[in-house]
């Protein structure tokens, strides 16, 4: 937004204070009607900056560079129209702006934005050529082609450098986030596959939502391998405790939420969903832990986390009771709609409680140990 900004009013300020200082080029000055214009279409972009601030506001900043290229457009194109139509003077539009808008579309790494602004130029320029059918408006045309290989070349480099970089830093953080679950799983036996599979049904529940946004996944699912992570500090003789806990026990218990976002809160990848890890114990009616949050005070990815986490748990068999049919677990979860669980939830949960089956089933086959054979070494 600055760098339009910047250049938008630079250019200006040198074409309309800096140029007329320069007499072999005075008569060449457009005319009042032209400053007129030219006054009306900088009011249009002034008054675009509290509308920017609103979408910052909101936390929707990738929509301001769209709003902002749009309205430049279209106030270029109806401005250039309506001087250039039925007139004499020969097309002499278009600025350094446009250079460097076109130019600069490949810092976001976004394809759709640099489709907006190259055919969007291009568009604009044939538009008025149509309207003013003067031949000159193929040099600007020729300019927008040849700067939009040139940024679409730039554009193809970044995102081929940024996915390796996303590849390389993804394969890093998942052999973390694995070496820490195998870490888990050692101190407690019970666990094993636990995060795993949470991880999977809560992605299953997430994508069927339609609420969780298609690049905070990834981040939503390795907060959810690492959910547990704070039991690591839980003493061996309460994890593994065959009885019922105490209640200084389960205030022991109750504290790994807090444990483990404290210890994941700085891993750039995670920090985003910090409340998976930290509020997926909380219940809609308030009574879960450690916040007691009720109905959309808790996050929807840990509402969602709480959910996969609850059916898992009652599937596993765990040191104080054996694994619960998957029936009698579907049957609980819809008993604790609008008690433990979001009601939006739980009825979403039902659409998907088949694909729960068929990941359940594969984690098992997969991790189901090979038969050892005669010949080989028990």
């Amino acid at each position: 937004m600055w760098l339009f900004y910047i250049v938008f009013f630079l250019y200006d300020i040198f074409y309309y204070k800096i140029f007329p200082l320069f007499p072999w080029i005075a008569e060449a000055l457009p005319d009042t009607i032209w400053y007129f214009l030219s006054f009306i279409k900088h009011l249009i972009i002034i008054c675009l900056i509290p509308v920017t601030i609103y979408f910052f506001k909101k936390g929707n900043p990738e929509k301001v560079k769209y709003i902002i290229v749009i309205t430049y457009l279209v106030t270029n194109l109806v401005t250039d129209i309506y001087y250039y139509f039925g007139s004499a003077d020969s097309y002499s539009s278009g600025n350094l702006v446009e250079v460097v808008i076109i130019l600069f579309a490949p810092i976001f790494i976004n394809k759709r934005f640099f489709y907006l602004v190259a055919w969007g130029l291009l568009l604009k320029y044939i538009l008025v050529g149509v309207f003013i059918q003067d031949p000159v408006i193929f040099f600007p045309i020729i300019i927008v082609i040849i700067f939009g290989g040139i940024s679409y070349i730039l554009l193809h480099r970044i995102l081929s450098y940024v996915k390796a970089l996303t590849i390389s830093y993804d394969e890093q953080l998942a052999g973390m986030v694995k070496g820490v679950i195998a870490t888990l799983e050692l101190k407690d036996p019970y666990t094993r596959g636990h995060s795993e599979r949470v991880a999977e049904y809560a992605m299953s529940l997430a994508k069927a939502t339609g609420k969780v946004k298609e690049s905070e996944l990834n981040s939503f699912y390795y907060a959810c391998l690492l959910h547990d992570i704070g039991k690591v500090n839980i003493p061996d003789s309460i994890l593994a405790k065959h009885g019922k806990l105490t209640d200084e026990e389960y205030e022991v218990i109750k504290t790994h939420p807090v444990v483990g976002a404290k210890a994941i809160e700085d891993v750039e990848e995670i920090a985003d969903n910090l409340a998976v890890v930290y509020h997926h114990h909380e219940r809609w009616d308030g009574k879960g832990y450690p916040d007691g949050l009720a109905g959309e005070e808790t996050p929807l990815v840990a509402r969602i986390t709480a959910v996969a986490d609850a059916f898992d748990a009652m599937t596993s068999t765990r040191s104080y009771r054996p694994a619960l049919p998957f029936e009698e677990a579907y049957k609980r979860i819809l008993e604790g709609k609008g008690s433990q669980f979001d009601p939006e939830l739980v009825e979403v949960f039902k659409q998907v409680y088949p694909d729960w089956i068929t990941i359940s089933k594969q984690y098992a086959k997969d991790h189901t140990p090979r038969e050892v054979h005669k010949h080989e070494n028990p």
